[in-house]
């Protein structure tokens, strides 16, 4: 697919450093739940800086949103996003990814790892197949959490937070363990899906295989 131009509808943020933007969406433009595309900037100097971000609009919408977390002491393109307004322009590439839904089963992200997610359970929502898939989110603080209002409508006792900075009452305290695993996975013949920083994803998978689930079963994609 070549370059496609499309306008920004709204841009707005949805927690401290997590931005949510609303763009055009061309015509014939399909990707599936979990996908992204790499995006960069139609300004001057910007143009050849892509990044990859994921899709969390639904793919039968008529616009496309992104939900992405930027890092404001970096001089990088998400910085740059921050300074953007409706009506300025992104250059959208082909969609891709590693992520996309098999079986129920349960969901593991590490900060904006949890993007391709959220599209996932925005569909299975819409088809009503949400049934009784999991979602665990590892956080530095409660403050960092992304779409914490719409997770726990989706999911209820189904959305399991753990907070590595923050003491909160009704949130776990720490980073995940195998202990914490093994209490949340009660069938370890399910699907597993993991997405988060590198060193997060290496030390569950490792926590996984203690726990006896077989690699066939995890769905990763690294942020």
């Amino acid at each position: 697919m070549k370059q496609q131009t499309v306008k920004i509808k709204s841009i707005r943020h949805i927690t401290h450093d997590v931005l949510q933007i609303v763009t055009e969406k061309p015509g014939h433009f399909n990707f599936t739940p979990g996908q992204a595309t790499e995006i960069s900037i139609n300004q001057e100097g910007w143009k050849d800086e892509k990044r990859p971000f994921t899709f969390t609009s639904l793919p039968e919408s008529n616009y496309l949103e992104f939900t992405i977390k930027t890092y404001p002491s970096r001089n990088s393109v998400t910085n740059k996003l921050i300074e953007l307004a409706e009506n300025d322009e992104l250059l959208l590439h082909e969609a891709f990814g590693a992520i996309s839904y098999k079986n129920e089963g349960i969901f593991i992200a590490g900060g904006a790892g949890i993007t391709p997610f959220i599209c996932i359970f925005r569909y299975l929502s819409s088809i009503h197949k949400l049934g009784n898939n999991k979602l665990i989110f590892a956080n530095k603080t409660k403050a960092d959490i992304i779409l914490e209002k719409e997770f726990k409508d989706l999911l209820g006792v189904n959305f399991i937070n753990i907070l590595a900075n923050d003491i909160v009452k009704g949130y776990a305290h720490g980073h995940i363990t195998e202990d914490f695993l093994g209490k949340h996975i009660t069938d370890t013949s399910k699907q597993v899906y993991l997405c988060g920083p590198p060193p997060m994803m290496e030390a569950i998978e490792k926590q996984l295989a203690s726990l006896n689930i077989d690699k066939k079963l995890i769905v990763k994609e690294a942020f």
